[in-house]
């Protein structure tokens, strides 16, 4: 069967085994010739689901699709291993990057070559076409009767959980927000769920342009619906897969998080509320004891909802692993811009070091990733404590005080030095829009270095109280000097990356050249305006 270059970097046949099942059949090889072998490490999808072991080892190389990545046989972590934290903290103003590994995303200097963007696209449809052989895969063992309905029906959760995730990452980098149009007609991504196993599937998918993002967003809410209705709980997973493998609670928290950016602030509240007191799942999540607790303990700590699993065997490597670059590298800091945002009280317990951050020749570092030996740390894809905050802004925006500012000390107050009398009170805010300023800012501290900083400006450029007009102002490109992290004000500047305004092209990453050069359909011609 033919099969044009672009399929076999985008989308991909064969179904990676874990590296695992690797390493009991090979002594000594390098990551490019793990990558390439076959039948070691690959099953081709006609024999993939033909055992039950066979299935579950299939699916779990579902996982290492989305968790370690690929970059012209390198590992990069795209999407969700590591490069999600990475592109997301270094398109926004929050971070620094010192070097010259994030410079095109920091400086805003991309074009449709870049490899960041190419292989963050590629990756992550490489993973959607993982996760619809899957879904295709396990229906056909159901019906062949080698697994029963409901086991694929699992299965069929994990993969359309992974595919959700995976889809909206896509619209926050390379399309405009969901507000940008009446309706959210405006153009979104391509949309594929049918497997891209044969050349007329291949033929077929690129004979599609992009869909509506409006669309993609229903698509995402069917899955994720799905997922809710047939995943286990977290009690009914075992070990690390409580965080590691979809679950009941990932699935809603990611509709909690969908519906924010849908800006349906009455869906968000009754999602996230599942997962609160009275809730279906209340039992299930609960903040750690200290802001810290959950980063000491990825794997078994009741706050992480989801992430991709690492270990010293399988992890993004050296030029990707979060420890890696934000510990042992060094090569993203903190930005005195959050730094020393004036709702951050220089007491606060996220600026003990070294639970939460360290020093490094007077700059400061995040000390969320600890394993910078084997870069075993789990990939932070959601916390409760976002869930909480997400509540928190919801409310705030529905003009319930009461109950925005109750999910807001929820998470706030661990942090504090002295609760008694630094925890927030409903006095301390003249109005709904004063307390929904502090929960903003309470985002960009709780989740600084987790990737989020990005989905935000993207969603906040509608925001009607609170707007983000484009891409925020940042520091230069490198080490900022040791002073200008002294705390007592608020960074005002010198800013060497200017800020980009909305209506700037380069809001949006473009769509990889290699994908458009690829294709004879209608999305040849549907790149991002002004690239």
């Amino acid at each position: 069967m033919k099969i044009n270059s672009l399929y076999k970097i985008r989308f991909g046949k064969f179904l990676l085994l874990p590296v695992i099942l690797v390493a009991l059949t090979l002594n000594s090889c390098t990551d490019k010739e793990i990558i390439e072998l076959d039948p070691y490490n690959q099953v081709s999808e006609t024999t993939a689901f033909t055992t039950p072991a066979l299935i579950e080892l299939s699916v779990m190389g579902m996982y290492q699709a989305a968790q370690r990545g690929d970059a012209a046989g390198n590992l990069r972590g795209y999407p969700f291993g590591a490069a999600f934290v990475q592109q997301g903290d270094c398109r926004g103003e929050d971070a620094i990057n010192l070097a010259a590994f994030y410079r095109f995303t920091y400086e805003g200097t991309y074009d449709p070559t870049t490899a960041n963007n190419v292989w963050y696209w590629s990756d992550t449809y490489r993973l959607i076409n993982r996760c619809n052989i899957i879904i295709d895969g396990v229906n056909a063992a159901a019906t062949a009767g080698t697994i029963t309905a409901d086991v694929a029906k699992a299965y069929e959760g994990e993969a359309r959980l992974l595919r959700a995730a995976a889809y909206h990452e896509l619209l926050v980098m390379f399309a405009r927000p969901y507000k940008h149009s009446a309706g959210a007609t405006h153009q979104g991504v391509p949309y594929h769920d049918k497997p891209f196993t044969t050349q007329t599937a291949i033929d077929l998918g690129y004979a599609k342009g992009r869909e509506s993002v409006a669309f993609v967003y229903g698509k995402i809410l069917e899955d994720l619906n799905f997922a809710e209705t047939n995943l286990p709980q977290k009690t009914g997973r075992t070990g690390n897969a409580k965080i590691t493998r979809g679950t009941k609670g990932a699935a809603i928290a990611y509709k909690v998080r969908i519906y924010q950016h849908m800006w349906d602030m009455d869906k968000v509240i009754t999602e996230a509320t599942k997962l609160v007191t009275g809730g279906a799942l209340a039992t299930e999540y609960t903040l750690g004891a200290e802001p810290w607790t959950c980063f000491a303990a990825n794997y078994t700590n009741t706050e992480y909802i989801y992430g991709m699993e690492n270990s010293a065997t399988n992890n993004p490597g050296v030029n990707a692993a979060l420890a890696s670059q934000y510990k042992r590298r060094l090569l993203v800091c903190i930005s005195p811009i959050v730094w020393r945002n004036s709702y951050w009280r220089t007491d606060d317990k996220r600026r003990k070091d070294p639970e939460m951050v360290f020093t490094s020749n007077g700059m400061v570092f995040s000390g969320k990733y600890k394993d910078d030996t084997n870069y075993s740390d789990a990939s932070p894809m959601m916390r409760y404590a976002e869930v909480l905050l997400n509540l928190a802004e919801a409310y705030a925006r529905n003009n319930d005080v009461a109950n925005g500012l109750k999910y807001l000390n929820m998470v706030r107050d661990r942090a504090l030095a002295d609760k008694a009398t630094q925890s927030y009170k409903a006095a301390d805010f003249a109005d709904n829009k004063a307390l929904l300023k502090a929960i903003l800012a309470e985002r960009r501290i709780e989740l600084n270095m987790e990737g989020r900083r990005w989905p935000d400006i993207h969603r906040l450029q509608h925001c009607p109280h609170f707007p983000i007009a484009g891409i925020p102002a940042k520091l230069t490109n490198g080490n900022p000097a040791a002073a200008t992290f002294t705390l007592g004000s608020e960074y005002a500047g010198p800013y060497g990356v200017t800020a980009k305004p909305y209506d700037d092209f380069k809001f949006v990453w473009p769509i990889p050249l290699v994908e458009l050069n690829a294709n004879t359909g209608p999305l040849k011609d549907q790149q991002n305006p002004g690239y």
